[in-house]
């Protein structure tokens, strides 16, 4: 049997005059698969319909921004509802309007279970986004047979409108909502963001006309943080002041557009805003367009605040920090001040005891971890001053 050496039958790189001649790269043509010129026309035609289609989704993005602003009281209010109070009709106008919310079809309400009010935040988006879904406070609160209210807003301010206008004015709201309800427990009251602050001060001047307070992602303590997270407070820090919301309102002639809020938000994270939403909206254009609607609906539905309003929060809260604090003042001369019942924070994670326990301390109300719903389960920990 013969065998052979294949290592030395290999053939040695031929040689030129020059020296070694150098290896045969591959031909990407050659390499490319069979199918490639049946693969470019049909990359080119979906490109050309997604396209179309993206094209067209923002078309009907901006119809609908029209339509919504078009309308008397421009919400997103998802739920059936008929106002009860018009806050424009108070000693000082606001634009804001109590609604009670009309249960859909096959839901029957308990008018003496505690009623349900919730307070739509307004910092810069379209008006209703307390309530643009079924699957929210109110939905669950419907479902478990609650009285629902909704307090929203118009997306113009009333003339010369302060926010302690919007909130000594919201009085008048719940006192109405207790007035419907004689035999009911107080009534429970969500505010998420802005509405957040704004339910709490209404609740330490009236604490007779509520029941438990709901607060999500709103911050009561504005000189508070955590080191290295929530890159707003340092966004803030460089490029906010006193000064340029005063700037702000004086080149919209007394008004600051919700757009330059929200623009906010977008600057955090300017590859998700600049190219990946609308490239994900892109890529899914077929199956995303009405997730996308229905969250452009409000997001990119602006609202206008008056200056002085935004001027209030930025010195006496963001800066002043005098909430917390306890140094801030309504017109007729009351403190607003957490001493004068329990609070409730509400955490979507475990907080060091440490931790707890300095902070409540330093802020002069009870903190209770845990998880908050209509029926609460019992508080996992909880330290009272």
């Amino acid at each position: 049997m013969t065998t052979t050496n294949l290592s030395m039958s290999k053939t040695a790189p031929a040689k030129s005059a020059l020296g070694p001649k150098l290896p045969t790269l591959p031909n990407p043509l050659m390499a490319a698969p069979a199918n490639m010129t049946s693969a470019w026309p049909e990359y080119v035609v979906d490109a050309f319909q997604r396209s179309i289609l993206f094209l067209d989704l923002l078309r009907q993005r901006g119809n609908e921004e029209i339509e919504i602003t078009s309308r008397p009281l421009a919400t997103v209010l998802s739920f059936r509802h008929e106002a009860l109070m018009d806050g424009r009709s108070l000693p000082r106008p606001m634009n804001y309007t109590l609604s009670r919310i009309v249960p859909p079809s096959g839901i029957e309400i308990d008018p003496r279970k505690r009623p349900v009010v919730v307070v739509d935040p307004r910092a810069g988006q379209g008006p209703g986004v307390g309530g643009f879904k079924a699957e929210s406070e109110i939905g669950d609160a419907l479902n478990a047979g609650h009285p629902v209210y909704f307090i929203g807003f118009g997306a113009t301010p009333e003339p010369g409108q302060q926010f302690l206008d919007v909130v000594e004015g919201q009085v008048s709201f719940f006192e109405r909502v207790v007035e419907l309800h004689p035999e009911a427990p107080r009534p429970f009251a969500i505010g998420n963001c802005q509405a957040g602050y704004q339910t709490l001060m209404v609740a330490i001047l009236r604490p007779d006309l509520f029941g438990p307070c709901l607060v999500a992602g709103s911050p009561m303590s504005y000189w508070q943080g955590v080191h290295g997270k929530n890159p707003m407070r340092y966004a803030g820090g460089l490029l906010g002041g006193s000064w340029l919301t005063a700037m702000a309102s004086d080149l919209g002639k007394g008004k600051i557009d919700g757009t330059a809020l929200i623009l906010n938000f977008d600057i955090l994270n300017p590859a998700n805003w600049l190219w990946g939403k609308q490239y994900e909206v892109y890529t899914h254009v077929d199956t995303d367009a009405a997730r996308y609607l229905k969250f452009e609906k409000w997001w990119g539905d602006f609202i206008q605040l008056n200056g002085d309003e935004l001027q209030f929060l930025v010195d006496n809260l963001f800066i002043g920090d005098r909430l917390t604090r306890n140094q801030l003042h309504s017109r007729n001369g009351a403190i607003f001040t957490f001493a004068v019942s329990p609070r409730r924070l509400s955490c979507s994670r475990r907080w060091p005891t440490t931790s707890v326990r300095r902070r409540r301390r330093s802020a002069g109300f009870s903190i209770s971890i845990r998880t908050s719903t209509i029926s609460a389960p019992p508080a996992e920990r909880s330290y009272t001053a």
